[in-house]
């Protein structure tokens, strides 16, 4: 700062007012004059002088007197004066306090004590960090401290968003005595007086969220913090032994290949971020998680669950050894009945089983386990969000060439594999003379250094035919050669799609390499889904909406990015080889800048990591096996912050594989909310995974590979489009019309919506996993309506003679909803429940419908 600039800061320090202004000089403005800046303090001081006032009031504060004798009409104006200046003068300093009390709205500034009261050394999160945390953050810290303090280990399963960092290092800080700034640290030093040596603590973590944990703590705590990544990793190693630090941060990757170095270390505390990557107890990463040297393990996750409830049982036996007993009691006394409990034609026995193993499970998870929702949390924090499933007709073309796939001979191989074989052999024709598939389009590729077969033939041809069926339902010109793989690779593909291109293949531009033609990938004509992509996004553009589109495929989104260059979008696009430093000023440049439309985002880079609360507009292009997939590639914008209505769109082509995965995703959700949650959801499946007596709709290869173009297979299994009528909110058509309005401005026909589309179906996903589910909260409500209608039920006479009918009017109930008394009362009944549980009257709730 030069000389002339400091002088200048300071003549409004040294200016005085003339005394003997007249009245009318109040009148005139004077200009603005420069201010200094405060100097530097720590935060706590900060916050200290902003809670108290006192401190900030002038010398001579006005003070309300008695009326002086002495007041006459000619010192009324000077004094009139003097108070407008002393008013000036407090007023600012009360605007700043007032915004900044609005601002903290989490809790005051005080201390969070997690020991008794009479607990000598205390423990307590300091002052700096519980005034910022948010009450749910704050039982979180109190049940990691728990656990801790009786020597145990568990999991915090918060949702995506809801703070599982910051909670974790609020933790760590009431353990170890450490605040936001010195001054809150040798405070809290000074006053526990711990008289123990505490050892450091290991975060493994995945590498792109390295960064984000080393941020979090410098600006939550003072702690010696290291990453144990990359080249200089013995540094850290030395610095740990000499006692400069407290906290090692490393990856799952380097873990596992560093994990003999590590283990040998004696820690404090383990705490593993995104905890569900050790679901498989035979990867070399949980074997050496296992051996790290302390009882006081911490999970991360927001999905506890992925996949398999044996999933459920690898994760608490790594932070809870033993806490679920073995491995074969936990698969004969929970998984096993709670899979076969949950089948649609199960016996009452078997689901009766599986209702008290399930409370069971859950009364013991619940010890060592903290699971909450950003509905229980921070719902009444955001709009809400609304998750469609649009099943959108495939394209005519599409339609042939998927058919033409499903009759090549690697695929009909697989179909046929349990019939008896042709050469009349007892043997089935998959251990017989069906084994290899010598005239197939993909079986010689891949056995072309072993023509004789491998050990796993045929079903070494599941995952290759399953990806060639994904790419059709996706766009056709996937299954063309891939300008990156070699020529061989190319050569091979160039013959697959000339074989199920056929006589269209002039329709699709040739089978050759996939070709740079930028009006043909851009083109919609031949791709369902991207037909109803153009319609959604020319709908939401135009209402200055921004949009996440996500999907599983680099190549789809590279036909995608051109797709929107043609439509004169402006976008952003992020994937695998995007470079980590890079990735946040991304994401920052899309939240901040209204030129930005559309974010183009790999569903496997884009999981972790991201905040993308400017975009209100989801759409997943095509969906993952693994139905945590999708639902994280969701919170990338439905998280803390966001401010406006999320609405997601899951693309699915009708009639194809796609269909299959969906319903296994609605499958996994319910087995998850059963094992994790302890709720009853609707049994839709005959299938039980991993029996192979019950395969029913969903498991099995005959089941991957079916013929489903002429079905309504989703539809058929949930019921919701036969049963319980569509309710689609329809953003694209306006909605002036009062008749096709339903509760909340929503439509009760989608019948239109879905033709504008091009879709032959939709739902949403909520209504399908958790319509029907009911906790044990809602049980006795359930019962009292039941016998309210018993009472209110017709003798048995007049009953006979309304059954003639029931069929009738049972359907007309259905197809108009909105008529319906019956309809109107289950509607009614479903908002009270609803308010009930919200803890608000109905008409609030009502009024955040209509919101």
């Amino acid at each position: 700062m030069s000389l002339n600039a400091f002088k200048e800061a300071l003549k409004p320090c040294k200016s005085i007012l003339n005394s003997s202004q007249s009245s009318s000089s109040s009148q005139i403005s004077h200009p603005s004059l420069p201010t200094r800046k405060p100097p530097k303090t720590s935060l706590s001081r900060q916050l200290l002088r902003l809670n108290d006032p006192a401190d900030f009031s002038p010398p001579n504060e006005l003070k309300i007197s008695e009326p002086d004798p002495n007041f006459n009409a000619g010192s009324r104006n000077s004094k009139c004066e003097e108070e407008k200046e002393k008013e000036a003068e407090i007023r600012p300093i009360d605007v700043k306090l007032e915004s900044f009390r609005s601002f903290d709205h989490t809790g005051p500034y005080e201390p969070l004590l997690l020991s008794l009261s009479a607990e000598i050394p205390a423990v307590q999160v300091p002052a700096s960090i519980n005034s910022l945390l948010l009450e749910h953050q704050r039982e979180g810290v109190k049940f990691l401290y728990n656990l801790y303090k009786n020597n145990h280990g568990g999991i915090l399963g918060d949702d995506m968003g809801l703070g599982k960092t910051i909670q974790a290092i609020a933790f760590l800080a009431a353990v170890f005595g450490k605040g936001s700034d010195e001054s809150d640290t040798v405070l809290t030093s000074h006053d526990v007086n711990r008289d123990e040596k505490k050892g450091p603590v290991l975060i493994i973590c995945p590498s792109s969220v390295i960064l984000n944990w080393e941020s979090e703590f410098s600006k939550w705590s003072t702690f010696g913090v290291a990453v144990y990544h990359g080249v200089n990793r013995d540094l850290v190693i030395d610095k740990l032994k000499a006692g400069d630090v407290e906290i090692i941060i490393t990856s799952f990757d380097t873990y596992r290949i560093q994990g003999s170095i590590l283990s040998n270390i004696q820690w404090e505390i383990l705490i593993v971020d995104e905890a569900h990557r050790l679901k498989n107890e035979k990867s070399k990463l949980y074997t050496a998680c296992m051996k790290i040297k302390t009882l006081k393990r911490y999970g991360l996750t927001g999905t506890v669950m992925q996949n398999k409830i044996m999933e459920l049982f690898n994760l608490f036996d790594l932070v809870v050894p033993g806490g679920l007993g073995t491995r074969e009691h936990f698969r004969e006394f929970y998984d096993e009945p709670l899979k076969h409990g949950q089948r649609s034609s199960a016996p009452q026995r078997f689901v009766q089983i599986a209702e008290e193993r399930k409370q069971h499970l859950v009364s013991v998870l619940q010890k060592y386990m903290l699971r909450r929702t950003k509905d229980e949390t921070i719902g009444h924090l955001m709009m809400g969000k609304e998750d469609n499933v649009v099943f959108c007709a495939m394209s005519e073309l599409q339609k042939r060439v998927y058919q033409r796939i499903l009759q090549l001979p690697d695929i009909q191989c697989l179909i046929n594999k349990d019939l008896p074989c042709s050469c009349g052999s007892p043997l089935k024709q998959a251990e017989c003379c069906q084994r290899t598939v010598p005239n197939g389009m993909i079986w010689p590729y891949l056995h072309r250094d072993n023509p004789e077969g491998c050990d796993s033939c045929p079903f070494c041809l599941v995952l290759p035919c399953l990806v060639k069926l994904q790419q059709i339902s996706n766009h056709l010109e996937l299954i063309k050669p891939s300008p990156k793989d070699d020529h061989d690779k190319q050569m091979k593909d160039a013959e697959f799609a000339s074989a199920v291109f056929s006589t269209d293949i002039d329709l699709v531009g040739g089978s050759a390499t996939q070709s740079g033609s930028f009006m043909g990938l851009s083109d919609v004509r031949h791709c369902g889904k991207m037909r109803a992509l153009e319609r959604l996004m020319h709908s939401w553009i135009s209402m200055g909406d921004k949009i996440l589109l996500f999907s599983y495929s680099v190549r789809m989104l590279d036909i995608l990015e051109k797709f929107i260059i043609r439509k004169g979008y402006s976008f952003s696009r992020l994937d695998g080889s995007t470079p980590t430093s890079v990735r946040q000023s991304l994401v920052d440049d899309f939240n901040s800048s209204p030129s930005k439309q559309v974010f183009l985002i790999s569903t496997r880079a884009g999981g972790l990591g991201l905040n993308l609360v400017s975009a209100n507009r989801v759409v997943i292009f095509d969906p993952n096996w693994n139905p945590a997939q999708d639902l994280q590639a969701q919170d990338r914008s439905f998280r803390y912050g966001q401010k406006r209505h999320v609405t997601v769109f899951r693309l699915l082509s009708a009639g194809s594989l796609e269909e299959l995965v969906y319903t296994r995703q609605v499958y996994k959700q319910q087995l998850s909310n059963i094992a994790v949650a302890g709720k009853m959801e609707k049994r839709y499946f005959e299938g039980v995974q991993d029996s192979k007596e019950f395969r029913g709709e969903l498991f099995g290869i005959c089941n991957l590979f079916r013929d489903l173009s002429d079905k309504l297979f989703t539809s058929n299994i949930v019921g919701v489009h036969d049963k319980q009528g569509i309710y689609f909110d329809d953003p694209l058509q306006e909605t002036s019309s009062v008749e096709s309005k339903g509760i909340g401005g929503r439509r009760t026909k989608a019948k239109p919506t879905l033709e504008d589309l091009g879709a032959v179906y939709a739902h949403r996903n909520e209504d399908v996993v958790n319509l029907r589910s009911r906790c044990l909260v809602n049980e006795k409500q359930s019962l009292s309506r039941e016998q309210d209608d018993e009472q209110r039920r017709p003798p048995p006479e007049e009953r006979k003679e309304s059954d003639a009918t029931g069929e009738a009017e049972t359907v007309e109930i259905v197809m108009d909803p909105p008529v319906c008394d019956a309809s109107k009362k289950r509607k009614s009944d479903h908002s009270s429940l609803l308010a009930v549980l919200m803890g608000i009257d109905e008409a609030e709730l009502n009024k955040l419908m209509l919101a």
